[in-house]
């Protein structure tokens, strides 16, 4: 008995392991799934970027950004912001860069993530959604004066 329940537990952890390994093979990767997500999106540099993101507010929001100690000794940022839709279309890709600025305006760090279809499938028009990005590894003497966010890819639904 003892010999047959220890067979059935063998079995039964090969075949998870097998069903984890498969899908981790078959699901794309970030970088993937970020690409598909902004496939045929308008990016910095178009001739079109310029005015389009013009009606797309990104905004901080100070009284709910904050950082924490880690660990490691370094600073972990919550930095919050405010993304308005001003633009009269359905937004269905956002890409956006967060930099976190020291006196002189040079970037102490950077972080660009995918914030629609990621955080919200959708952003309609008129509509405001708030969104958190987290950046690691500033230490205590950094210059860390002011937030920058910047448009960089945007994708309108069809």
């Amino acid at each position: 008995m003892n010999r047959g329940f220890m067979a059935a537990l063998g079995v039964a952890v090969l075949v998870v392991a097998v069903a984890v390994l498969v899908v981790w093979k078959i699901q794309p990767s970030t970088e993937e799934q970020k690409e598909i997500a902004l496939e045929g999106a308008v990016r910095e540099g178009s001739p079109e970027f310029a005015e389009i993101t013009k009606k797309i507010i990104v905004e901080n929001v100070p009284d709910k950004t904050w950082e924490s100690p880690l660990g490691t000794g370094y600073l972990m940022m919550n930095i919050a912001g405010r993304i308005k839709n001003y633009s009269g279309r359905i937004v269905s890709g956002l890409e956006i860069k967060t930099s976190v600025l020291d006196i002189s305006g040079n970037p102490v760090k950077e972080k660009t993530v995918l914030v629609i279809p990621i955080q919200q499938a959708e952003l309609a028009p008129g509509e405001v959604m708030d969104v958190v990005v987290r950046i690691d590894g500033f230490s205590k003497d950094d210059d860390r004066a002011r937030i920058r966010w910047k448009v960089t890819a945007i994708k309108f639904k069809q």
